[in-house]
């Protein structure tokens, strides 16, 4: 199951935190796939077969605090478990146009994360591939920043990037 970390669609689409959406319409649009709203999953789901594995994708449409609760329901639903599931997000640490894949435990004070870790109480090693939006200058001013839409440049190197990766790392993505 691959996941991008989102806050409601329609308010909040285009801003910073939701580049984990962008990841997975990304994703589908490769496949030639559309991803429908699923009330039962909170969210919007499509599914395609890659390496003779169903792989299926979920794009919360919940507030990012809670995105937990969606992932929780497809996952238990399909019986996929954390470690099986890769969590597409946002990150402060990495500049736009930067993605980095990784293999852990923890939310480095993502909310979104902090949820997913809490809803499916476990403390296990789960994929997440960050994409980096840079970060303010003023760590007061994080709130907004991540709820705001990133500059004309700044948006092209993270679509730039989200393409980038679905090419390189579609492979080993999938043949886990």
């Amino acid at each position: 199951m691959i996941v991008g970390l989102s806050n409601p669609k329609l308010e909040y689409h285009n801003t910073r935190h939701n580049v984990g959406s962008w990841y997975v319409y990304a994703l589908a649009e490769s496949f030639c796939n559309i991803l429908q709203e699923d009330k039962k999953f909170f969210g919007f789901t499509s599914s395609f077969i890659m390496e003779s594995k169903y792989i299926r994708l979920l794009i919360p449409n919940i507030f990012m605090n809670i995105n937990g609760q969606s992932i929780f329901k497809m996952a238990s639903f399909y019986n996929i478990s954390l470690n099986e599931i890769l969590v597409v997000h946002d990150d402060l640490e990495l500049k736009p146009g930067i993605i980095k894949l990784k293999y852990s435990y923890g939310h480095n004070g993502h909310n979104g994360l902090r949820n997913i870790i809490s809803v499916f109480n476990k403390k296990i090693n789960f994929y997440r591939l960050r994409i980096g939006i840079g970060r303010p200058k003023n760590k007061d001013q994080i709130s907004s920043y991540v709820l705001s839409n990133p500059n004309g440049e700044e948006k092209i190197l993270i679509q730039k990037s989200i393409k980038e990766s679905i090419k390189e790392n579609s492979y080993f993505i999938f043949s886990k």
